[in-house]
Formats: structure tokens, C-alpha cells, sequence
């Protein structure tokens, strides 16, 4: 059992696969191991605290398709005047309300899309806001029994190893009270964070000085030569995005494809490489019309004199959990993506194990995509809604589009979320119920659309706490779970209450930062119920230790979802998260320790 949680959580740190790969891999191992029987082993699939959250993503969902959380976030706007030391407070309290009954990460991603225009519009710096919100929407979550799937989780376990159930609202007050402390906190170290340079796309994506668009001559000494013959394969620094032939368009040709006279090839290149493709491949290169200088492009929007790029843009796309496009090489994105959409670059998130940013724009590279990077592509703005409907991904620039969701469609989604959160807060139906009956609702009014939830799910939260779940009938099958409490107890065997609650909880603190929060509170709930079962004390107390160390990863990027999405764009360090989130992750372990014990 030891063996199969050490392979997991270096599973987890190292990014070795992606987290329903490894959910799926402990499956499978714990069933051949004979550590569950296989109807344990698949239970999870079946578990209230699973289905309670997929009928939560799905209203999430619902939510941001009709326009309620643009709606609840539209008026964050007016307050782009203010001083950043009284924003931030104003967006940190918003964005806490809002995700205490909303998936935490969708309204995140809606704040980072909101402060991404701020940004371009009114040169609000970013990198001020976004930490904030990421850990005010972390806090925001952790005030109710749904705002994240951690205490679904947290209270369904406890539930089946005997304890008694959470209330919705139960645990509130110690949530707004850890909010406040972190959000005055938070306002008071704004000093360190770092101040945004400006938006350059160049830059940000170390791509060279133009994007250009040329024509073969009669008389080119490229006719009959195969694309790896010729400067366009051989040369690093230009690269060959997009070859017209006969008015047919070919994205990212392949290398054996012979030349032709009259082909228009679209290309990707330096000054100096475009000077001397001029000169000596004898091409025609549009000059004043397709020609595109991207250093000096701060609107991201292509001349209106160009004549067949006419109203194309640059659009960056930030890959979440589940992307349709994860796992692939921006040579085969070019052949993958929509016609007339073009992946010119992809800038990595950073990791534990690759600290250093990367910029990568040559198709060779064999860099993969992966949840948190960002791609850059180029596209009409017709095909705008087409980029906006693949999977699990984010257009950080709007570029002005018009919010149609009708009001009835907004209000009724509002007002569907609202029975959902008093039926599960009266007690009248269970979360998992309420929330079904809410998705029942919108489906039956048409206020939801199957295909989309289908496209817009974040399934691989789903697989992970379907394949995590099966890790705590183990550690109870094999007796780890009374192993651990045992020593524990020989530990902390005559230490006062406040040492006990302070060990359980900064250990899952640290072990959360690591490892997925679900993934720690699975592990570290059967040890807290065995602890608190061996030394007499009440459960609810070292329930609550997990349930809240387990959300409060904020001492690095990768513990939480929304620290991850926000590490790259924020233009954020390792050390930002390390001493601003650590000194946080400390002190509400201070104040949660005493706080927890009082209820002993």
C-alpha cells in the first residue's frame, strides 16, 4: 500500500502523465494487487461526492454559457480607476462570493478573462490581481459544503467511515474568518508582487519582427525544389505556416511537397531573413499589404488595406485540464487546427521540473502542449466563435465580442442555482440530489446544451476523484490507515490538543501542495477519523483539519488548479508562491490550529 501511494505522489509531482492517467493506473494496480475487490475499485465512479461534483461542473457550466457569472462580474469594470490597493480587496471579496457556490476554477477563468481586457485596455497590471483572486476564489471555496469538490469529498468519506455529515453552511464562519485574515493579508504583500511589462506579443512569444506573405516568380530558383531543399526547411528562424495553391489552402505543408511557380506561401521570419529572402530567392513579397509587424502591433488586428488577411487577429488560447489540443507538437497542431486558424507559438507554463519559461515556435520542436501553456495562433475574426467552442480551452482576448445571452436565460439559470443552494442548504435534499434537480431544470427549459457540457466537463477532475476514491478503501482494507493513526498516536501520545490538530493539519498542508488536493484529502481523512477514534476526541474538529489544510496550497503553483492557470500569464516566479502563499499557508495554519482546537 505504501509502494502503490510513493509511486502515486511522485506520479503527481513529476507530471509524469496527466492526472486521469494516473487515477486510471491506480485503479488497475489496486484491483491486480488484490488491495480492493474490483467492485471497490470501481466504486468511485458510482460515489455521491463524484456525481455531486460533475452536477456542479455542469451548472458551472450553465452558468458561465448563459451569462450569470459575466453577468455577477460585470460591474468590476467601473472600479478600473482605483487605486490596485483597494481593487484588489473589491475583486478578491467578489470573486470569494461568488466561487463559495460556483466551481472555484470557472469562476477564476471568468476573472482572468476580465482582468486579461482590463489589462489591454486600461494598463492595469495584471500580475497585482490575479494571485489574489486565485487564492481569494481557493478561500471562497472552502466557506461551503459545495464550493469545492475537496469538502464534497472530505464529508463523503468521513460519512462512510462512520463520522457524522457536514452541513451546507456549517463550517462558514472559520471560512469567512481565514478569507478576511488573507485578504488583508494579501492587500498588504501587493508590494511584492510583480508589475506587468507591456503586452508585446513578440516578447511574450519570442516570435521575430514580421509575419509575411510571398509569391514564387517565374523565374525563383525555388520552382522544383522540395520544401526540405529549400532555406524554408533549413533555416531555424523562418518558419512556413501556410502554402496557396490553385486558391487551395495547405496549413503547415509537409517537407516533400515540390514548389510551383505562383505558390503563396505565408512565413514566419526576421528582418534580416525577409530582406534576404527579397533579394535572393526572388520572390514577391506584399509589401504595405499582407506584411505584418507584430513589434509594433498593440492592437492585435491585421491593416485594412490587407486584402486576403483582411481582419485577422492574434488570439491567445490558455489550455485547461482536458483540452482537445493536450499532448500535441505545434507542427501537428497546424494540420489539426480549424482552416484559417494558424498556431504561430506556444509558450510553456512553468513546472517544479521546468522552472525556466519556453518559448517554442518551430514545428520541430517536440514539445507537447499541456494544461496551462498557452498558444498563440493567428485567425479571422469569423472563425472567433469556432476557437471559442473547442474543448476546455480559453480565449484570454475578447476582442470586444457581445455578450448575447438573453435575460430570461440568465435570470432562470440564477434562479435554478439559488433553489439548488437552498434545497442543499435547508437539508431538504442532499447536494448530489439538489444538483441533479438543477441540471434536470435547465435541460428541460432548454437552458442547457448536452454537446456542450460534453465539450466543456473538466472529466479529468471527475476520473481523478473516480480513481482516488478506491485509494481510501485500500489504506482501510490493509490497515494502513490505522498503521499511520497508530504511530501518530505513539507521537503525539500526552501533547496537548492544539499540537495534535497543528501536526495533522500542516501535514496535509505540505502534502497538498504536492499532490492534488483531492488526492490528500482521500488520504489524510481515514488518518484524521483514526487519530481522533484513538485518542476519544470528537471527529468534526480533525475533519475540518483536512478538509481546509487540503485547500490551502498556497506555497506553490501546481496545488491547486487555479495557481497553475495563473503561473505563466501573471509573470509570476516560484518564489511569489513560495514566500507570499507560504507566509499565508503559515499563518492560517496558525489560526486554524487554535481555532480547531477551541472546538475540542
Amino acid at each position: 500500500m505504501f509502494s502503490v501511494l510513493l509511486v502515486t505522489i511522485v506520479l503527481f509531482v513529476f507530471e509524469v502523465f496527466p492526472i486521469d492517467k494516473i487515477a486510471f493506473f491506480i485503479i488497475v494496480a489496486l484491483i491486480l494487487l488484490g488491495l480492493v475487490t474490483p467492485e471497490e475499485g470501481i466504486s468511485g465512479f458510482s460515489n455521491t461526492a463524484t456525481i455531486a461534483v460533475l452536477a456542479l461542473m455542469i451548472l458551472a457550466i450553465a452558468m458561465e454559457e448563459n451569462g450569470v457569472i459575466h453577468w455577477l462580474t460585470s460591474g468590476m469594470g467601473k472600479i478600473k480607476s482605483l487605486p490596485v490597493y483597494i481593487m484588489a480587496p473589491i475583486f478578491m471579496f467578489v470573486t470569494a462570493g461568488i466561487s463559495a457556490f460556483i466551481s472555484t476554477t470557472a469562476v477564476v477563468i471568468v476573472f482572468i478573462k476580465m482582468i486579461n481586457q482590463l489589462s489591454e485596455k486600461y494598463n492595469i497590471s495584471q500580475s497585482k490581481l490575479l494571485l489574489p483572486i486565485s487564492f481569494a476564489g481557493i478561500l471562497g471555496g472552502s466557506c461551503t459544503l459545495m464550493g469545492t469538490s475537496t469538502n464534497l469529498i472530505v464529508n463523503s468519506v468521513s460519512k462512510n467511515l462512520g463520522a457524522e455529515k457536514l452541513d451546507f453552511f456549517e463550517f462558514s464562519i472559520l471560512g469567512i474568518i481565514f478569507l478576511s485574515i488573507a485578504v488583508v493579508y494579501i492587500t498588504i504583500t501587493l508590494r511584492w508582487l510583480p508589475w506587468d511589462s507591456a503586452k508585446n506579443l513578440s516578447k511574450d512569444y519570442n516570435i521575430d519582427n514580421y509575419l509575411t506573405k510571398v509569391s514564387i516568380n517565374p523565374d525563383s530558383k525555388l520552382i522544383g525544389k522540395k520544401i526540405q531543399e529549400s532555406f524554408l526547411f533549413e533555416n531555424p528562424d523562418v518558419s512556413l505556416l501556410q502554402l496557396t495553391r490553385n486558391n487551395r489552402i495547405h496549413n503547415s505543408p509537409g517537407k516533400y511537397i515540390t514548389l510551383k511557380q505562383d505558390d503563396e506561401l505565408l512565413i514566419l521570419c526576421n528582418l534580416e531573413n525577409l530582406a534576404r529572402i527579397k533579394t535572393s530567392e526572388n520572390l514577391s513579397v506584399y509589401d504595405g499589404k499582407s506584411l505584418k509587424s507584430l513589434e509594433n502591433d498593440n492592437e492585435n488586428e491585421l491593416d485594412n488595406e490587407t486584402s486576403d488577411l483582411n481582419e485577422h487577429v492574434f488570439v491567445e488560447l490558455l489550455m485547461l485540464p482536458g483540452a482537445s489540443l493536450l499532448g500535441k507538437t505545434l507542427g501537428s497542431l497546424r494540420s489539426f487546427m480549424l482552416q484559417d486558424a494558424i498556431p504561430l507559438a506556444i509558450k510553456k507554463r512553468k513546472t517544479l521540473i521546468n522552472l525556466k519559461e519556453r518559448m517554442v515556435r518551430s514545428s520541430m520542436n517536440r514539445l507537447v502542449l499541456k494544461a496551462g501553456d498557452r498558444l498563440l495562433v493567428e485567425t479571422s475574426k469569423e472563425k472567433l466563435p469556432a476557437l471559442q467552442t473547442m474543448e476546455n480551452v480559453v480565449i484570454l482576448q475578447e476582442f470586444g465580442n457581445v455578450n448575447n445571452n438573453s435575460k430570461f436565460k440568465r435570470y432562470f439559470s440564477l434562479g435554478v442555482l439559488i433553489l439548488v443552494v437552498m434545497l442543499a442548504a435547508t437539508g431538504l435534499l442532499s447536494i448530489m440530489v439538489s444538483a441533479l434537480t438543477g441540471v434536470c431544470l435547465l435541460l428541460i427549459t432548454k437552458n442547457l446544451n448536452l454537446n456542450t457540457v460534453y465539450k466543456k466537463v473538466n472529466w479529468q477532475i471527475f476520473f481523478l476523484l473516480a480513481g482516488m476514491i478506491p485509494l481510501g478503501f485500500a489504506m482501510h482494507n490493509t490497515g494502513t490507515d490505522m498503521w499511520v493513526s497508530e504511530k501518530l498516536l505513539g507521537f503525539l501520545g500526552g501533547q496537548p490538543n492544539y499540537i495534535i490538530i497543528g501536526t495533522l493539519f500542516f501535514v496535509t498542508m505540505i502534502l497538498s501542495g504536492v499532490v492534488s488536493n483531492n488526492a490528500t484529502a482521500i488520504i489524510m481523512t481515514p488518518i484524521a477519523i483514526s487519530v481522533a477514534q484513538g485518542m476519544n476526541l470528537d471527529f468534526k474538529p480533525f475533519i475540518l483539519a483536512v478538509m481546509f489544510a487540503a485547500n490551502f496550497s498556497f506555497f506553490t503553483p501546481v496545488g491547486y488548479q487555479t495557481n497553475t492557470l495563473i503561473y505563466g500569464i501573471g509573470n509570476y516566479k516560484f518564489k511569489h508562491f513560495l514566500l507570499i502563499g507560504g507566509l499565508l499557508s503559515l499563518i492560517l495554519w496558525i489560526v486554524a490550529t487554535f481555532l480547531l482546537t477551541k472546538m475540542l
